[in-house]
């Protein structure tokens, strides 16, 4: 996926328009435009910013890696054997889809909850 539609798509994951990309990192209307359809590309500085907008890593709007976030925290327990992280890494690296993904997520809150309420 190229730059400009990765950032297409973290936009409209936000729901925000272009004009509202370009407030949040004041720059012009027609810079977004332009990153957005791959004619230009952003300086280090604006790149930076971009990254903190959608809270995602720089390597992710490059491309070379399909995890949004490494540092992304998580309230694990100290006693888990496997940390989230590693375990979504894993996941992405056999190339689950993000739907996937998030039904896992979904039903690893699903079991937490059951065992917090004290339901086994």
């Amino acid at each position: 996926m190229t730059f400009g539609k990765r950032i297409t798509m973290l936009r409209e994951e936000k729901n925000m328009s272009r004009r509202d990309i370009a407030k949040a990192l004041n720059i012009s209307y027609s810079s977004v435009s332009k990153y957005e359809t791959d004619a230009r590309f952003p300086d280090q500085e604006t790149l930076k910013a971009i990254a903190d907008v959608f809270q995602v890593s720089i390597d992710y709007l490059l491309g070379r890696t399909d995890i949004r976030n490494f540092y992304e925290k998580t309230e694990a327990p100290e006693n888990e054997y496997v940390s989230e992280s590693r375990a979504y890494d894993d996941f992405y690296k056999i190339g689950l889809p993000d739907e996937a993904i998030r039904q896992i997520n979904d039903y690893i809150e699903f079991i937490k909850q059951k065992y917090k309420s004290g339901k086994k």
